[in-house]
């Protein structure tokens, strides 16, 4: 079993920045594409980013693009999610999530992934 946690959440004044981190245990991290999700009070789960095994292709919800951005430690066996220009609308529960490479499915679809985090709250005030 691949387990991820989560951390680095928090509260952060609209317009700043924050990072969350994901830390994974249990199997070889580079078997796997890690995502990142995300879901507000009442809200589905949202795709946010991905990132592949390498770490040389990146996926970015399109609304979210340039504004997030994520990269991987293999070594470290770490996925990080950098955070830019917050917003009160970015205000939700941050889930890492792991989807095996060698499985096909669009990395933009949570069903795909076999393995998520506890979840990590951020929430920005205005």
């Amino acid at each position: 079993q691949l387990q991820l946690v989560e951390s680095g959440g928090g509260l952060v004044q609209a317009g700043g920045a924050l990072n969350i981190s994901c830390a994974a245990s249990g199997r070889p991290f580079d078997t796997y594409i890690m995502g990142w999700f995300r879901q507000a009070p009442g809200k589905e789960r949202e795709f946010v980013a991905a990132i592949n095994w390498s770490g040389d292709a990146t996926y970015y919800q399109d609304s979210l693009k340039g504004r997030n951005f994520i990269s991987r430690d293999n070594a470290k066996k770490t996925a990080f999610l950098q955070m830019n220009s917050q917003k009160p609308g970015d205000s939700a529960v941050y889930y890492c999530e792991a989807k095996n490479r060698c499985y096909r499915g669009s990395v933009y679809t949570g069903a795909e992934y076999g393995y998520w985090g506890q979840g990590n709250q951020v929430t920005v005030s205005s």
